[in-house]
């Protein structure tokens, strides 16, 4: 428990600027404390390093935190989750996606649980209130490609998976 909620310390010290790109700009932590509610609370995962590493998932990607900060800090193990899960921003976009797509399969369980609960909580906040700009078009694009994802993550956590397939039903449609 103590180790978690160092876990969530530093991660909110580490996105305490960032915000989310909803309309209402909500504190960018809650992202990360939902993915680890999800894992725990409704698909039952007690595995502390998964946990720990949902909630640092984007620490790398999106911080000034460093892979050796990381490994320092919380260890090896979880390090590797969370740069498994960790998108190389030298890349364009486009190409970052495609290789999600293509690289789910090849994660280790740990990273494909903490990708599963990644998706759903970004569907779910897309759907409820989705960033602001975000034209009909590009949610549903979101959601296509959450898709491709998530279906390379099929038979890893069945429970992970009826909660993905939830919130993909919830799928922005036109009027």
């Amino acid at each position: 428990m103590n180790r978690l909620i160092f876990a969530l310390a530093f991660a909110a010290h580490k996105h305490r600027d960032q915000r989310r790109k909803d309309v209402a700009a909500s504190p960018y932590i809650n992202h990360p404390i939902a993915l680890a509610d999800v894992l725990a609370n409704e698909a039952g995962v007690d595995d502390e390093d998964v946990l720990i590493a949902a909630i640092l998932h984007d620490t790398v990607e999106d911080t000034d935190t460093t892979a050796d900060e990381l490994r320092r800090t919380f260890g090896r193990a979880i390090t590797e989750l969370v740069l498994e899960v960790t998108d190389d921003k030298s890349l364009p976009k486009a190409e970052r996606k495609r290789l999600q797509v293509a690289g789910a399969g090849r994660l280790s369980r740990g990273a494909r649980l903490v990708k599963l609960a990644d998706k759903i909580c970004n569907l779910r906040d897309i759907a409820r209130s989705p960033p602001a700009g975000w034209p009909l078009e590009r949610q549903q694009a979101y959601f296509d490609w959450a898709k491709a994802v998530g279906d390379g993550l099929r038979g890893t956590h069945p429970r992970l998976e009826q909660l993905f397939d939830e919130a993909f039903g919830a799928r922005p449609a036109h009027p």
